[in-house]
């Protein structure tokens, strides 16, 4: 993984991170404004999802993928994050791709400041 990413400060976000190794989700919408009354407003119409983006490096994403399939079968406090997506009701690969993004962005936060591992990388975000 270190020779494919080369250095983590290519990366400034773990969103850039998750594109670049294909695990970001790809929208497209064709009419975000529209025109009423003369005057220019928001489309209400939601933004579609199209799945994840096909532009990326493959062998860094079976990685990823590979990770969260082990780390999601081995006990430890990613198996538990990923037992807590599914007891929600997160359907398994939907659960194993949030946990292939946590990995990723958990090795970009390491790597980057040079930490160790902590599990507290693991709380759900608030939104």
């Amino acid at each position: 993984m270190i020779a494919i990413l080369q250095t983590p400060h290519r990366f400034r976000t773990k969103r850039q991170l998750w594109a670049y190794g294909g695990l970001g989700i790809e929208t497209h919408s064709s009419a975000d404004h529209r025109y009423v009354d003369g005057q220019l407003q928001p489309s209400k119409r939601q933004v579609s999802l199209r799945g994840l983006n096909r532009n990326h490096n493959h062998e860094l994403k079976n990685i990823f993928k590979g990770a969260a399939i082990i780390a999601a079968t081995k006990p430890g406090p990613l198996q538990q994050f990923y037992g807590a997506l599914v007891a929600k009701g997160m359907r398994p690969e939907m659960a194993r791709l949030t946990l292939a993004r946590k990995i990723a962005a958990i090795i970009l936060i390491v790597w980057k400041k040079g930490v160790c591992f902590d599990a507290q990388y693991l709380k759900p975000q608030t939104a």
